[in-house]
């Protein structure tokens, strides 16, 4: 299998989107794959020449605000609206039933669309997305490092990133610069915490009804809610020698847990 570059024009609430995609669609259902802040759509694009995968089509895009994707309203990007933006390359590449996948922001933005879209999801892998609070340890820093000026924050939130003693962080900092455009972070960050906080995420989650995966970092591996996600039947994977980023520190053990979840639906 191969992957499909192109740009798809798109309006999305009002907001013109010349949306960055990747895609290798077949007869199967694809995975639709929803970036992290600060990643990318090529997070996951391994999973098409993966021997066990392979027989899975793959669609991911650049976030608006975000790598190779032009917004002309940055101030726009919340997380409802990277939900519409979903939604409408569904509705572009014409999916009905799809697997999710979505990292961090991502994992946030599968989980809303999951909810609204619950009979369309064929199954779910959420890779540390916010399900919590305490979820929230990048995007609260909007409130505790106050400054009104967008790139201020941003240049000192790279900092405070690259020196953070984390698998990968130095390595996911030194990009970010390149993938993120600094007035689209203000209202990600608000929204991600305003969700967190107040948006019942942990009861959405539990409640959707097709197969779920939560894959985290071992750097994670004491967040509060694991054992109540395992009692729930909710399929734990922890990735050794990693963090927040398993697809920078161990994707190897990533594909494999990915591909073992996906094998057992089948």
């Amino acid at each position: 299998m191969s992957l499909t570059y192109a740009t798809v024009p798109l309006q999305v609430k009002g907001v013109n989107l010349n949306l960055s995609t990747i895609h290798s669609l077949n007869s199967s259902p694809p995975i639709l794959f929803l970036h992290g802040f600060g990643s990318c759509k090529e997070d996951l694009a391994d999973l098409v020449i993966h021997p066990t995968l392979q027989k899975h089509g793959f669609i991911a895009f650049d976030a608006p605000g975000c790598g190779h994707t032009t917004s002309d309203n940055l101030s726009a990007t919340d997380i409802p609206f990277l939900v519409a933006t979903a939604e409408a390359v569904l509705n572009h590449f014409q999916i009905t039933k799809f697997h999710l996948m979505g990292h961090s922001m991502g994992g946030l933005a599968a989980l809303i669309l999951a909810h609204q879209n619950h009979d369309r999801v064929l199954s779910f892998v959420d890779i540390k997305g916010n399900l919590a609070p305490e979820d929230c340890f990048l995007s609260r820093q909007i409130f505790t490092f106050p400054t009104d000026d967008a790139e201020t924050f941003f240049h000192e939130f790279i900092d405070r990133t690259r020196k953070a003693k984390s698998y990968a962080s130095p390595l996911y900092a030194s990009t970010l610069r390149a993938r993120v455009r600094a007035g689209a972070v203000r209202p990600i960050f608000e929204s991600m915490v305003q969700l967190s906080d107040h948006g019942h995420l942990m009861e959405k989650f539990l409640g959707l009804p097709c197969p779920k995966m939560f894959m985290f970092g071992e750097e994670n591996r004491g967040l509060s809610y694991l054992g109540r996600l395992e009692e729930q039947g909710v399929e734990l994977a922890m990735i050794e020698g990693s963090g927040h980023f398993p697809m920078y520190s161990n994707p190897v053990e990533m594909y494999r847990r990915i591909a073992a979840f996906l094998d057992r639906l089948s």
